[in-house]
């Protein structure tokens, strides 16, 4: 019966594989003895099984040996950059299996030690912001090393004018992991006016202990430069708005100085003609007694002409609408990617709605098609992605009767970015109409 044997000196039992330490990205090996303690000349096939198969070979794979003789292989390990192959301990193993009597397999093990190494991939984004007093940010980062790490943020400014928050205030990554830290700057004082101030700033990432203390880097390779960013302060008043309003002030001091004193004159003059002295009893309008003016009844009073005396004037039915009054509905619509919503509102019963105006709100900036129906008419399809807030008016209202319908229906393409400066996760329209409800009845 064919034994393949493996040992420092020929004769000893077992199969023994030296153990071997590696560091991810470059090579190491070790050997196996492979010994023919048959009578009969032999072949073996070697194979490294196991969580090291996928970085490990034998040189050569296959032997042949008379019996009482030896040959000792290499194993080469060659783990790649990766956080997949983590570090730690790492059983390998070598199939030997001789051809002729191949119940007789073989499979000597030992540990391979894979080194750690770290490798961090950051970015902030947007590199810039503009904003009276704050700015938000987001802190990309990615653990490429193949060992666990948690993270620290120290920023830095000239000046230290900026406020600085973060959340979290430290990160913990596992290798291949992904996150997002968000990050606030706050300056104290506005700037009122003149030009914007832009405020330059890095911030370092580094690892921490679980005290949150700064380690130092162990890895010459792990290069991390400071993430630089700018904050922009821009005034509250800009310099247009002091332009248009001294342009103001200054038609303001002539329409003073031209236009109101000869508006003042025109209308004393004309004051002056209309206003007569009253004539006394017994005088006509014309200052004569008896004279002609309006004739005296037996009774003493005067007889008016009809619509010359004194009244109190007439005016319109309430809104201009009759039996009506004003009234709006709103459709709030959030939608998921791809897909496609409808909202509808419905007349009441017994009423005719007469709508004059529509407003749109796209606030997140969304990217997809909104169409606005009345009952069965539609009114228009709008692209998201062409406005932010819309609307419409119509001096003749479009009439929607009883138990007919408003409706909006949205399909999103793509989420849009709000004030906020987090990425929505779905879209969100909302369309409101008003006019007049007035009774059928």
């Amino acid at each position: 019966m064919t034994s393949p044997t493996a040992s420092p000196s020929p004769g000893s039992p077992g199969l023994d594989i030296p153990e071997v330490s590696v560091t991810p990205g470059g090579t190491a090996t070790t050997s196996l003895t492979v010994r023919n303690d048959s009578d009969i000349v032999e072949a073996y096939s070697l194979e490294v099984v196991g969580e090291c198969a996928a970085w490990a070979t034998v040189e050569p794979e296959r032997i042949s040996l008379y019996p009482g003789t030896s040959e000792t292989v290499t194993i080469r390990l060659g783990p790649p950059r990766s956080p997949e192959v983590r570090a730690g301990e790492k059983p390998l193993a070598v199939r030997v299996l001789p051809t002729e009597h191949p119940e007789a397999v073989r499979v000597p093990e030992t540990t391979v030690r894979v080194e750690e190494f770290r490798q961090l991939r950051t970015e902030v984004t947007p590199h810039r912001r503009r904003g009276w007093l704050r700015g938000r940010y987001r802190l990309a980062l990615r653990n490429e090393g193949n060992a666990p790490t948690q993270l620290g943020f120290t920023p830095r400014q000239p000046g230290e004018e900026l406020g600085f928050a973060f959340k979290p205030t430290v990160q913990k990554l596992e290798p291949g992991e992904s996150a997002e830290v968000g990050l606030r700057v706050r300056i104290g004082k506005p700037v009122w006016f003149g030009n914007p101030v832009v405020w330059p700033f890095t911030v370092e990432v580094a690892e921490t202990g679980e005290d949150g203390e700064r380690q130092e880097q162990t890895d010459p390779t792990d290069v991390r430069a400071p993430l630089d960013a700018e904050f922009v302060q821009i005034p509250i008043f800009p310099k247009w708005l002091l332009a248009v309003l001294a342009a103001l002030l200054a038609l303001l001091l002539a329409w003073f100085m031209l236009v109101r004193p000869a508006v003042r004159s025109t209308a004393k003059e004309a004051a002056n003609q209309v206003v007569q002295p009253r004539p006394t009893p017994g005088e006509s309008a014309g200052g004569q007694p008896g004279g002609g003016g309006a004739s005296q009844k037996p009774d003493g009073g005067s007889d008016t002409q009809p619509g010359t005396g004194g009244g109190g004037s007439g005016s319109g039915g309430g809104s201009g609408s009759a039996g009506g009054q004003q009234s709006s509905a709103t459709i709030d619509l959030q939608t998921s990617t791809g897909s496609d919503k409808t909202g509808t509102y419905t007349v009441p019963e017994g009423k005719v709605f007469g709508i004059t105006d529509i407003v749109v709100a796209n606030f997140q900036g969304d990217e997809g098609v909104l169409t606005i129906n009345f009952g069965e008419r539609k009114i228009t399809t709008i692209a998201l992605e062409t406005f932010r807030n819309q609307d419409y008016h119509w001096v003749t209202p479009i009439r929607i009767t009883e138990n007919d319908t408003v409706t909006a229906q949205v399909t999103c393409a793509k989420p849009g970015t709000p004030a906020t400066g987090r990425r929505a996760q779905e879209c969100h329209e909302v369309l409101n109409v008003s006019g007049v409800l007035s009774s059928t009845r």
